[in-house]
């Protein structure tokens, strides 16, 4: 009986948990998928068209350099006062600017200010995910059985990146519904309503999870961090700090790049038309969900270093396969792309590396501040840089890009299988106390 409840309650904290997140990351990413709309609507309309979407692609980053002040505010309070608060407050502080956006004047009625304007929203955003997206993980993983924590973290990111998929089928439906003509007049603002809406639900939804058992416990047993949570962080867990930035860096990789940048490159760089860019996108979204899910189960089973360099590998050969073939004329587009989506799926094993990185008591902080210092690293800077490489290196410059990146994961696994076999046998060798 007893196994029955806990069996449905985590079913309920996980379902409940990834549906918030799914909404919450929709309102993130899909921003992206309108870039060239935003770009023409948002500035001059003498300015090159390059030139305005670099621009979008500036606002779009702009909401990852603040990502770290969210994220270590909210898990100061996440770790002093409870996980289910902040969990609550970041879908809120999220829909309502995505809401807003949907509701902005374009420069053509508001002039200057409605770039500024979107500029805001956007960084307002990114101080919500900055909370979100850690502090969904520590409460999933704080709520999971023993030995199903990899699993319960990837399933999670899973469910969050759903919101990517969402945002594809979006994409992919205005376009597929409205002339472009229509979507420039008043159907780019359907996703953006509609993602407020139901980031509201969201935060409703929110109101029936409970505080995670790891947490109700040091509270109870008062062994909450006494000091500042962040300087416990930077003063005794640089390792951990290091091993998870340096996994959260593969994370943007496998999603700005892959999932989120490719259709748009690959209408400019191939020519490929926007219709099949986005059903490409929509397929690698889908296998991007069931990347997680695998890596996170196989982070139990394999344990979570080795997963890590079998996906970073993998997703780097994905990448390379896609762009060669895309260069030769695209004849195996959709197959590629859907591998290369599946490669992304290292994304499920990241979080697993990062809550095992850090204890208890400042595990929010330790997370918050390793994620999206390094998502607001390489996530600001990706866009930019991609542009940047591509206008010297050619078409194939996202896949050198991405290749890279997985070298340096496959390091970071084998520096984490390394400290890991060593914190082992430590372990075994302290002699046993008596009973």
């Amino acid at each position: 009986m007893t196994s029955s409840v806990a069996t449905r309650n985590d079913a309920r904290v996980l379902t409940l948990s990834g549906l918030g997140g799914a909404l919450e990351f929709y309102d993130f990413v899909v921003f992206v998928f309108f870039t060239k709309v935003l770009g023409q609507l948002f500035f001059p309309a003498d300015m090159p068209a390059w030139l305005a979407q670099l621009q979008v692609f500036g606002i779009f980053a702009a909401g990852y350099l603040v990502r770290p002040l969210g994220g270590v505010v909210m898990a100061h309070f996440g770790d002093r006062t409870g996980r289910k608060r902040m969990f609550a407050l970041s879908v809120f502080l999220m829909a309502l600017p995505t809401f807003c956006i949907g509701l902005l004047p374009t420069y053509a009625q508001l002039g200057a200010l409605a770039p500024i304007l979107l500029l805001l929203l956007r960084m307002l955003q990114g101080l919500a995910i900055g909370g979100e997206m850690p502090g969904a993980w520590v409460f999933v993983a704080e709520h999971a059985p023993p030995g199903r924590m990899g699993f319960a973290v990837g399933s999670l990111s899973g469910g969050i990146n759903a919101g990517t998929l969402m945002g594809a089928l979006m994409a992919a439906g205005l376009h597929q519904y409205f002339s472009a003509a229509e979507i420039l007049d008043h159907a780019w603002r359907i996703p953006f309503l509609v993602g407020g809406v139901f980031g509201f639900i969201s935060v409703w939804l929110r109101r029936w999870l409970e505080e995670t058992p790891v947490f109700a416990a040091m509270r109870a047993n008062r062994q909450l961090a006494g000091e500042l949570p962040i300087k416990l962080v930077l003063t005794r867990h640089g390792g951990g700090v290091l091993a998870s930035m340096l996994a959260t860096w593969i994370l943007t990789a496998g999603i700005v790049v892959v999932i989120l940048m490719t259709p748009t490159l690959i209408q400019s760089a191939f020519h490929l038309p926007a219709e099949l860019a986005f059903r490409g996108n929509v397929l690698a979204a889908f296998c991007l969900i069931a990347g997680c899910f695998a890596s996170g189960w196989a982070s139990d089973r394999l344990g979570i270093g080795r997963t890590l360099l079998a996906w970073s590998a993998g997703l780097a050969a994905a990448v390379y396969a896609l762009y060669v073939d895309l260069a030769a004329g695209g004849a195996h587009f959709l197959p590629l792309y859907a591998l290369a989506g599946f490669g992304a799926g290292v994304a499920g094993v990241v979080p697993a590396v990062m809550v095992a990185s850090f204890p208890a008591a400042i595990r929010y902080s330790g997370l918050a501040l390793s994620y999206n210092l390094a998502y607001a690293l390489a996530g600001a800077i990706t866009p930019p840089l991609i542009g940047y490489l591509a206008a010297r290196l050619g078409a194939m410059a996202p896949a050198y890009y991405v290749m890279a990146v997985a070298g340096v994961s496959v390091l970071n696994a084998l520096y984490l299988l390394g400290s890991w076999r060593k914190a082992a046998a430590a372990r075994l060798s302290r002699p046993t106390p008596s009973a």
